[in-house]
């Protein structure tokens, strides 16, 4: 009749496992069957929060008593330029997910052209320094390649993202079936 407090726990993880996984499968869907689209509503998700953070960033300006002036102002400040990014998000979401994927790509590029040279900065401490070294070089040359085409590069990390969203969902609806048995 009652499930017992740790059939309950189960059923829960169980049902948390199997939400995410259709999630996950839905989302990675969406990315490779539309992906400009889905790119769209990522942004006007985004461009949602900067508007919701900068109100309440201005809210905080606006009617916080015990700050001081400069850190009112800085707040109002702060908020309008929030509530006038995700409102300029809004007008064009096709052109601002477009550099938000340009934005991207460059920031991966970086950090892993910046990932190659720690790795070979940290040569000396590598138990195998030819696992270390290829590391190293494959790091380098993919975020090098990665800052010469940014946007193909943001388009491929997108579809990766997608083809992954599409296995780990399947993967956590297995555990759903499979979890506690």
């Amino acid at each position: 009749m009652f499930a017992t407090p740790l059939q309950s726990e189960r059923n829960s993880i169980r049902t948390a496992f199997g939400v995410g996984g259709v999630l996950a499968i839905i989302t990675g869907i969406l990315i490779l069957v539309w992906p400009g689209r889905t790119a769209a509503v990522a942004t006007g998700i985004i461009a949602v929060y900067a508007i919701a953070a900068g109100l309440a960033y201005a809210g905080l300006g606006i009617f916080s008593k015990d700050r001081g002036g400069w850190s009112r102002v800085g707040h109002i400040l702060l908020g309008v330029l929030f509530i006038i990014s995700g409102i300029v998000a809004f007008a064009n979401l096709g052109a601002t997910a477009t550099w938000l994927g340009i934005f991207l790509g460059i920031l991966v590029g970086i950090m892993w052209v910046v990932e190659g040279v720690v790795a070979l900065s940290t040569l000396s401490l590598a138990v195998s320094r030819g696992w270390t070294v290829f590391f190293a070089i494959v790091s380098t040359v993919a975020g090098v390649t990665l800052l010469f085409s940014p946007l193909l590069g943001a388009a491929v990390l997108w579809w990766l993202l997608g083809v992954s969203a599409i296995v780990l969902g399947v993967v956590q609806v297995v555990r759903a079936f499979t979890f506690g048995k």
